[in-house]
């Protein structure tokens, strides 16, 4: 016999994203480590993951972290109810043991709703920046729809749906109130700066490479995040980045759709066949 919460929990795993996947191109990866730095600004989300000594952990073992990660976006995006719920459920395991120790300047819980509204708030900016980025300002009816399918960032873990602001303007005036909040400690910043030069790989890479990505995170980062991270930003790298997100937002609109969302096809057929085979997902 079901539950009323476990009917409205399947009723959000099967939203209908049509609108939301609209905003499913290479933006997403391209500014993917942008969206943690964002995320890891909330001082409690930074903490709880910089202290993190669990197999997820990026820097223990950063081809999984990588998978579940655009995994996770994949079936939030593009996803079915079951897959969602499979996802969350592999989630809910990872996240049980990552908490604070008792008397922690910094207490954190991964299980709490509030940081995952906040991270489940960056995924979903990083959807509209992404669509954006091609196609244009979201307006109308059309930009509420795709705000309100939106909220599946936060349901696929364990946030209430009511959480999720009514509107987008409301959205707006909770997110502008969430920046005030944001700080950043040298731990913290640390572990970005390592993260931004990709040293989780373990091997020495080209120093032009290193240079474009941490120009390019730069740009997708905005003005108040390359300043937690104490990042020098100039005209010049401005001109660059936008020259390149030009060039960028032309291809994706000449891509058929198949080609313009395999960041996040890709991920997702990983996680469909390790669902057949009865695999981890984690």
């Amino acid at each position: 016999m079901t539950t009323l919460k476990a009917e409205r929990r399947h009723e959000l795993d099967g939203i209908d994203t049509a609108a939301l996947r609209e905003g499913a191109n290479w933006f997403i990866q391209l500014a993917g480590t942008a969206n943690v730095i964002w995320q890891l600004s909330y001082p409690p989300v930074g903490h709880g993951v910089v202290e993190s000594t669990g197999p997820g952990a990026l820097f223990h073992d950063p081809r999984r972290r990588m998978r579940t990660t655009i995994g996770y976006i994949a079936v939030t995006m593009l996803g079915g109810a079951d897959e969602r719920a499979a996802y969350r459920a592999a989630t809910n395991r990872s996240h049980a043991p990552v908490a604070s120790p008792p008397g922690a300047r910094v207490p954190y819980r991964a299980f709490d709703p509030a940081l995952q509204q906040w991270v489940a708030a960056c995924l979903y900016r990083g959807a509209e920046h992404a669509y954006e980025r091609v196609h244009g300002p979201l307006a109308g009816p059309f930009r509420e729809e795709f705000y309100r399918q939106g909220m599946v960032f936060g349901t696929t873990l364990q946030m209430p749906a009511e959480a999720w602001p009514a509107t987008r303007d409301d959205f707006e005036a909770w997110w502008s109130e969430h920046l005030t909040r944001l700080e950043m400690d040298d731990r913290t910043r640390a572990y970005l700066w390592r993260v931004l030069r990709l040293e989780y790989l373990g091997r020495d890479l080209p120093a032009p490479l290193i240079r474009w990505r941490i120009r390019m995170t730069g740009g997708y980062l905005g003005p108040q995040f390359r300043e937690l991270m104490r990042m020098t930003w100039t005209d010049d790298d401005q001109r660059r980045f936008d020259r390149f997100n030009r060039r960028m937002a032309a291809v994706q609109r000449a891509l058929p759709r198949a080609l313009r969302e395999a960041p996040l096809t890709r991920p997702l057929r990983d996680v469909r066949k390790r669902l057949a085979a009865g695999r981890p997902l984690f």
